[in-house]
């Protein structure tokens, strides 16, 4: 029986664990400053990062929770060991052969040892079992699934999917000749009780193994094969020592570094989505395990995203197009709220899944079906107007009950607002009022409160001195009549939403590198940017001349300054000329006609939707020159935005 680890083999393990290397795989760190590191706290919950790590002297701590230690305490909380159990995984990874007092070195599957470290070792020999019998002639049955599903033995290599034949205790003698005991074997879910001792769980599928963050196999999903087989299509590692299906993603190991990298998240359904979306460049794709998307998965996005204030992460829903799919989007609307990142919807119109969408189309149609996302909030309200013949009044007053209150659901105040402006457009009710108030209605009755008409759309940040905050820069009436935009009100807008954000990011190009704009931004209207406190900075640009005819940075700026109409937005060009613009990777050119591109995209997309509106309401027959020259006009605009989409993709 093995003993105590030497206590030098324990320091060696601390030299060579890296700390922000081994929380690294777990969540998102970034500079603080001074050599330390920051993040979203796995241990509680938080909106913005209090757990710091200090490489230098391997040291972790949270100044919200107050949670800290080395890196061994790190792993043994994260992932409830014992201290020999945390310090055989490190020293496993770091390469590190451990001593024992007892003087013998660790050797297999010690039966003495911890049960986590057992049951790991097992899943591990599980999965090169299941793999080397895919390559075997028994095997060929799970090859031509996959390979009817576009996917080459290479990809299978790489994802680890492997096969279980039709066997009742194949991988059961395939692992009591590794070393590893019957009850370890059940208690992990590879195998179960049956009259005669235990028996292969999963026979006759294909076999996916599911990782934990650090990259250990800790389950297996399993995929029907055969026509006899009377079980589920789909079959899962139950609830085990290892595996919890509500906090486990699959892929995650896989994508985590780019989802940090990107800041987006990719939600599919099923484990061939998951490869076809890596597989086609979409690295950030994960998905759940036999179970619906909830509260722990949100926990481990926003710890690989650190989602936090900034409002830049991005997480993506993909569904399939048929009604089940719409329901479990519409589901997703729940949760919406409870990321700090904006959230996604992404459905194929043929109801396709990512999968079948590569096989027939190729890897550009993955990647579009990602970029055609629509906002969840987006999504849900109009997926409540689509059940209703907007053509009668009954119908739009259908569809307003019908999608108020999914607006009523939205806790922000300021987005509240903007949907419900949003919502009188996209029904044609043209009374505004209305529509605002029939939500008001409903919000408050959510919140336990009376109706009250006199309340004021607003962001909720009211005197803290940030843009949105306090007096509104869209209400600010021209004081001396130069370069104000127009007085009729404009909604309310959210400032972390990432539209607004690439507006703010394009007028610091405006005020601090105008030369990098040119004529294409003074064609960009102000009417065309969402944020009033922005239209009122395009307008002053628009009467200092327009980028175009900007000089030296310091004189434009003072240009701007003179002829901003009042103090809000004489403060406002003074941040946009102090604060650090983005960059893209490889120039500044690109990243200025990335941002461009994006904001003339949004306004061709309106310029669509009112020719789509128009075309909608003539009567070919009647109005036949009226008709083919609209509809011309409507080709060109889808023609023009998808040149600009190509061009914005880059500033994802």
């Amino acid at each position: 029986m093995a003993g105590r680890i030497r206590n030098e083999d324990i320091a060696l393990v601390r030299e060579r664990a890296s700390i922000d290397a081994v929380i690294g795989e777990y969540l998102q760190l970034r500079s603080a400053g001074g050599g330390n590191l920051k993040g979203l706290c796995p241990f509680h919950d938080e909106k913005s990062p209090s757990f710091n790590v200090t490489p230098a002297r391997g040291l972790y701590f949270c100044f919200g929770c107050e949670a800290g230690g080395d890196v061994i305490k790190f792993v043994q909380e994260i992932e409830h060991l014992t201290f020999a159990e945390a310090v055989e995984r490190l020293a496993a990874q770091a390469g590190v052969q451990l001593r024992y007092e007892d003087g013998g070195p660790g050797r297999g599957p010690r039966q003495d040892g911890g049960q986590r470290a057992r049951l790991i070792e097992a899943h591990k020999a599980a999965a090169e079992y299941y793999a080397e019998r895919l390559r075997s002639p028994d095997g060929a049955i799970g090859r031509e699934f996959l390979s009817a599903r576009g996917f080459e033995a290479a990809d299978a290599e790489r994802f680890g999917v492997g096969f279980a034949p039709r066997e009742w205790e194949g991988l059961v003698r395939h692992l009591r000749g590794r070393g590893f005991a019957d009850r370890d074997i059940v208690s992990g879910g590879l195998a179960k009780e049956g009259r005669r001792g235990p028996m292969d769980r999963f026979r006759g599928r294909l076999m996916w193994p599911i990782r934990d963050l650090s990259g250990d196999v800790i389950g297996f999903g399993a995929r029907r094969l055969y026509e006899d087989d009377d079980g589920p299509k789909y079959l899962n590692t139950p609830e085990s020592p290892l595996f919890h299906k509500g906090s486990v993603l699959y892929g995650a190991d896989l994508a985590k570094k780019e989802i940090a990298r990107r800041r987006q998240a990719v939600v599919v359904e099923g484990y061939t989505d998951v490869m076809a979306c890596h597989l086609a460049g979409v690295p950030t794709a994960v998905a759940t395990c036999g179970t619906a998307f909830g509260d722990d998965h949100i926990k481990v996005l926003r710890r690989l995203l650190m989602d936090q204030d900034e409002f830049r992460g991005e997480v993506i829903f993909t569904f399939d197009g048929d009604s089940a799919g719409r329901k479990a989007a519409l589901r997703a609307f729940d949760d919406e709220q409870k990321f700090v990142s904006q959230t996604f919807v992404a459905v194929q119109p043929d109801g396709l899944d990512p999968c079948d969408l590569r096989v027939r189309h190729g890897d550009a149609a993955v990647r579009d079906l990602v970029a055609s996302r629509l906002p969840l909030f987006e999504f849900a309200v109009r997926s409540a107007i689509e059940q209703h013949d907007l053509d009668t009044v009954e119908g739009r007053l259908g569809a307003l009950d019908a999608a108020a209150p999914v607006v009523a659901a939205i806790k922000d105040r300021s987005r509240r607002h903007m949907y419900a402006v949003n919502l009188d457009r996209w029904l044609g009710i043209m009374d505004e009022q209305f529509v605002l108030r029939r939500v008001r209605e409903l919000a408050n009755r959510r919140q336990g409160r009376p109706g009250q008409g006199g309340e004021r759309p607003g962001n909720g940040r009211a005197g803290n001195g940030r843009p949105g905050g306090g007096r509104d820069l869209g209400d600010a009436r021209a004081e001396n009549g130069r370069g104000a935009p127009d007085a009729s009100p404009r909604p309310a807008f959210d400032p972390h939403d990432p539209e607004v954000q690439r507006e703010r990011e394009l007028l610091k190009l405006a005020v601090q590198r105008p030369a990098l704009l040119g004529p294409a931004f003074d064609d960009v209207p102000a009417d065309a940017f969402i944020a009033p406190p922005h239209a009122a900075v395009r307008a002053v640009i628009a009467a200092a001349g327009g980028v175009t005819a900007a000089g030296a940075v310091q004189e434009w700026v003072s240009h701007l300054l003179e002829r901003a109409p009042n103090d809000q937005v004489r403060d406002l060009i003074t941040k946009l000329g102090v604060e650090p613009a983005r960059a893209a990777q490889d120039s500044d050119d690109r990243y200025a006609v990335e941002l461009l591109a994006r904001i003339q995209e949004r306004q061709l997309t309106r310029m669509i939707a009112d020719a789509k509106s128009k075309l909608g309401r003539l009567n070919p027959v009647e109005a036949p020159e009226e008709y083919n020259r609209l509809f011309g006009d409507l080709v060109a605009l889808e023609q023009q935005r998808r040149v600009l989409r190509e061009r914005g993709l880059g500033s994802q």
